[in-house]
């Protein structure tokens, strides 16, 4: 293990780097900076060169030229080793350099500014530091290259105990966090200018990068290995946990699909999940109300359940929610009475969620991947058509929209029974439509006499619409399209029921 000698500190992010400076001049190493880094440390009492008295050219063009020189990149790619590099280095008087400390230019939060132009965007891409990363990451057996201030203390502690050395294990990790970095950073300003000119709905290439934000126990199931990528901030893989044990898989997946489920409506609403599927869902004029609709569709599914609010959970949801088995809940936030009756629960995992700004739905298939935009299809009742003698009264049509809302979020074939404001009962991932009718009857644990049914897709024969009737549904709302929908909409007419036509549809697999 070589000792490192002479190291170069240019950094954006200046967190902690004065006392990683003063102590690499502890340990005897010579440093050489540039810029608001060589002026930070210089005012701090720390012993430093300036890049241009290396160089013997000063910064320019605005500080675009600094550290792209021969005797600066010639002393971080020599491999010490190779006798023709060395001869190099002496012929032409290039001292090595054995440590490069940078971070870069902060693109990605420039981009992200409100009315930020494309001249601002050009001047915030780095140059220099990616190509000092690049070359010190590509030369690790030599050098250490060291991106992130969370890196400092540790590496300080190695270097102490190993007389100015780091090993060849650590150098290595860090050429590989490096070349992450630089990877990040250049997927970030490919994407974003690929908006300057509008957004393609669907890119041209995928990129994926993603940080793994946290190691789960295990997959769907327990010989599965699993882990959660994503960014911080928003959405369910950014959400906040602030109770509970340590999420799973599975956790995660229903989670999201009660988050979902739940910011399709306005007013106060609950979502219990159970496999992704609602076991209940109700929108009311009271959170708390909310959940009891929601719970009173399915009672016995909706134990070991993933809940989801659109609302801060209050005193009294909180005690209505404490009384049932819970895996985990999904909120905007929640009081702090309502919190501390969801802690005395020891496991039940509670999550704060930040809405985020819905991305491509991307799903993994052998050899590749599916993109598509998300569903955002909200019903537009002028849009609609009805297509039986009879239209829905003003009752059944505020029924029709809620059951559509959750339709969208049942895995196909989808059949929701429902009242204004309430599911009544679910029918889902059936291979045939009319077993998904049958099933969320079957599972109704409420009257279904008046109820209102919305089925994701079309029905393809009439036998779907005369078991919904048999049951007591009254209207239904589905996408039409079927050859045979003059006879569905005739057993219709001949049942008196309402049936509406969106023309959309609303598949879920």
């Amino acid at each position: 293990m070589a000792k490192i000698q002479r190291a170069l500190l240019s950094v954006t992010d200046k967190t902690g780097i004065v006392d990683f400076a003063r102590r690499l001049r502890e340990l005897g190493i010579d440093l050489i900076s540039t810029g608001g880094t060589a002026r930070l440390l210089r005012d701090s009492g720390v012993e430093v060169k300036d890049v241009s008295d290396v160089t013997g050219f000063p910064e320019m063009l605005d500080g675009r030229v600094k550290t792209m020189h021969p005797l600066i990149t010639g002393g971080i790619l020599a491999i010490r080793g190779n006798a023709d590099h060395v001869r190099a280095l002496e012929a032409h008087g290039i001292q090595p350099i054995d440590m490069v400390v940078v971070n870069l230019y902060q693109f990605e939060k420039t981009a992200a500014r409100e009315g930020v132009t494309l001249e601002e965007l050009i001047e915030n891409i780095d140059i220099g530091g990616p190509t000092m990363i690049r070359s010190a990451a590509k030369n690790f057996h030599d050098v250490a290259v060291i991106v992130s201030p969370a890196d400092y203390d540790a590496l300080y502690e190695e270097l102490r105990e190993n007389g100015g050395s780091l090993l060849r294990e650590t150098r290595w990790r860090l050429a590989q966090k490096a070349f992450r970095t630089t990877a990040d950073y250049d997927a970030a300003i490919s994407a974003r200018l690929a908006q300057v000119d509008g957004v393609a709905a669907l890119p041209e290439r995928l990129d994926i990068h993603a940080a793994k934000l946290m190691d789960l126990r295990y997959g769907e199931n327990p010989h599965q290995s699993a882990a959660l990528y994503g960014s911080h901030g928003a959405g369910i893989a950014g959400a906040e946990q602030l109770h509970g044990k340590e999420l799973s898989y599975n956790n995660l997946v229903d989670l999201d699909a009660a988050w979902q489920l739940v910011n399709e409506f306005t007013g106060p609403a609950t979502a219990i999940i159970k496999h992704t599927n609602p076991a209940g869902c109700a929108e009311q004029e009271s959170l708390a109300d909310s959940y009891r609709q929601a719970l009173a569709c399915d009672p016995v599914s909706a134990f070991g359940g993933v809940i989801g609010f659109n609302r801060a959970v209050d005193d009294e949801t909180a005690q209505e929610v404490a009384k049932l088995f819970v895996e985990a809940i999904a909120a905007p936030d929640y009081s702090p009475r309502a919190l501390e009756i969801l802690k005395a629960k020891k496991n039940v995992r509670l999550m704060k969620v930040t809405a985020g700004a819905e991305s491509l739905v991307i799903k993994s298939i052998s050899g590749g991947y599916l993109a598509q935009t998300p569903d955002k299809h909200h019903l537009d009742r002028g849009s609609t058509e009805v297509k039986t003698k009879r239209a829905p009264t003003n009752a059944e049509w505020t029924a029709l929209d809620f059951a559509w809302k959750v339709a969208k979020h049942v895995k196909s074939n989808a059949i929701v029974y429902a009242r204004a404001g309430q599911t009544v009962g679910v029918g889902a991932g059936q291979m045939s439509r009319v077993d998904s009718v049958k099933i969320g009857a079957a599972k109704a644990v409420l009257p279904l006499a008046g109820t209102v049914v919305a089925s994701d897709a079309f029905f393809p024969f009439p036998d779907g619409v005369e078991e919904a009737a048999k049951n007591g549904a009254t209207a239904i709302i589905q996408p039409g399209g079927s050859v045979r929908d003059a006879d569905v909409i005739a057993a219709a007419d001949r049942l008196g029921l309402a049936m509406v036509f969106t023309g959309v549809r609303h598949f879920r697999h």
